[in-house]
């Protein structure tokens, strides 16, 4: 299976099994769309009246039928799914907890428009998360990690620095357990930064493998949608403050994270706003809500949505010529590597590998899963009860869902978000389709941006060979 497309005068050709990414001329571009379907010669017809003026000829072709089918040797292109047959049995698999999102506070000091938690409560009571479930928590992670080291807790809420002091209690505990048990924890907060202050700012720098900030970009686009509970807009409590952190940090680490709406379309100007206040390390994504709110993303939306990714990613190769080039989250790509195969087939793990945990110590599959009581799963004290969900999210893999075996992103996107999926559909196997489109687009902008950091470091290689200063971009 191939996808090929144009993007930023780049021919890309994916072959999406074994992830090779192919950067062809316009003959190869073709002959490989029709290569599988239609006999040579009827191809050597078809190119060499189709560039009659740039003199392809039937010993050109030749060639290229050649090398196509070393890369068809090599497994790079037109690779087998070897997957699809003998999928991975998920249900089998020994369910390992690795992750944990700690909502530490339902409760927020902000009252976010779009908030899928309902002003930081997910439609319920307030709730404080206690030392003592907490602690319950950490050890549930242990015990339930297998031969797992490396742990992760991201503190949520909510907004969790309401309750900062347990969190740093939290942090104590957890790295008691690590010489006992040899495993190592990487924390994670999540914050709206109201109460950031130089007390948090130290202990995060000292314990905290990432921090997530959120903000929204421009200051009106952030106001109307993040006001305070007495409808103020927030904005300019935070702003300096972010800026204080991605600095104390060393522009790593971290970043600032934004959702844009129907009413701001225009989101590259607010990820060109907050790269412009010298932020490194961004994100901003499309909200995901009821698609009665005046705010949801329409279908009628996405075509400027996706020519907005492809303006990023040019401005984004432009300011990194000029020295000022910063990382978009959806622009992460590793074309080398990549995930394990569990990884895309399956995603983030929800239900299995990572699990919610409520003030009260209640297991959900994620954080979007909380407040719907279908979905609670256990409880720290007695584990996961609910096994038959937690089965269901097992087989919740790209194979398990008809709309992803035939597209491109399935190893890239591993099937998108379960919450999603359930909160549009009904169903944790049913993709949402704004959301898909979307993906498709940002992906096919980051094999873009490689390619185009290729041909720069082929340039610098070249310059560096005849002698020249090379051009940095």
């Amino acid at each position: 299976m191939i996808h090929q497309y144009k993007n930023n005068g780049y021919n890309i050709v994916l072959d999406v099994n074994s992830g090779s990414v192919h950067v062809v001329d316009e003959v190869a571009y073709d002959v490989i769309g029709m290569y599988e379907n239609t006999e040579k010669e009827k191809i050597k017809e078809i190119i060499c009246e189709r560039y009659s003026d740039e003199n392809v000829t039937s010993e050109d072709l030749d060639e290229l039928f050649q090398d196509i089918e070393e890369l068809k040797s090599d497994g790079s292109l037109f690779t087998p799914d070897t997957y699809k047959d003998g999928v991975i049995r998920f249900k089998e698999r020994q369910t390992v907890v690795k992750a944990l999102c700690l909502h530490v506070a339902h409760a927020c000091n902000l009252a976010c428009t779009y908030c899928f938690a309902g002003e930081g409560e997910y439609h319920g009571a307030c709730g404080i998360m206690s030392y003592e479930v907490g602690k319950k928590a950490l050890d549930f992670l242990v015990q339930n990690s297998g031969n797992r080291r490396n742990l992760e807790v991201d503190f949520f809420g909510g907004e969790p620095l309401l309750n900062f002091q347990t969190v740093k209690k939290l942090v104590a505990y957890g790295r008691s357990l690590e010489e006992k048990y040899d495993k190592h924890f990487r924390f994670t907060l999540t914050t709206n930064g109201v109460l950031i202050d130089d007390e948090v700012i130290e202990f995060a720098n000292q314990e905290m493998d990432n921090i997530v900030l959120s903000v929204d970009g421009r200051r009106e686009v952030h106001d109307r949608m993040r006001p305070t509970r007495d409808g103020k807009g927030s904005y300019d409590q935070i702003i300096d403050k972010f800026k204080k952190v991605a600095e104390s940090r060393n522009q790593d680490r971290y970043y600032v994270r934004g959702t844009f709406t129907h009413y701001n379309l225009d989101f590259v100007q607010d990820v060109l706003s907050l790269a412009d206040e010298g932020f490194k390390q961004i994100s901003v994504e499309p909200v995901v809500s009821d698609p009665s709110m005046d705010y949801a993303i329409k279908e009628e939306d996405i075509a400027k949505i996706c020519e907005g990714y492809d303006e990023l990613a040019r401005e984004m190769i432009q300011r990194k010529k000029e020295g000022r080039g910063f990382h978009f989250f959806h622009y992460i790509m590793d074309l080398t590597g990549g995930p394990c195969v569990y990884k895309r087939l399956s995603g983030c793990g929800a239900g299995t590998e990572y699990l919610a945990v409520t003030p009260w110590g209640d297991l959900y599959p994620c954080h979007q899963f909380v407040g719907n009581e279908d979905f609670c799963m256990g409880n720290v004290w007695d584990g996961v009860k609910n096994t038959e969900l937690r089965d269901n999210f097992k087989l919740c893999n790209v194979y398990a869902k008809k709309e992803c075996r035939e597209c491109f992103a399935k190893f890239y996107c591993s099937g998108g978000c379960a919450a999603n999926s359930y909160n549009m559909h009904g169903d944790i196997n049913s993709p949402y389709e704004i959301g898909c489109q979307l993906q498709r687009k940002r992906i096919e902008c980051a094999i873009m941006l490689q390619a185009a950091r290729a041909d720069e470091q082929e340039a610098e290689k070249e310059a560096e060979r005849s002698g020249m200063e090379p051009v940095r971009c």
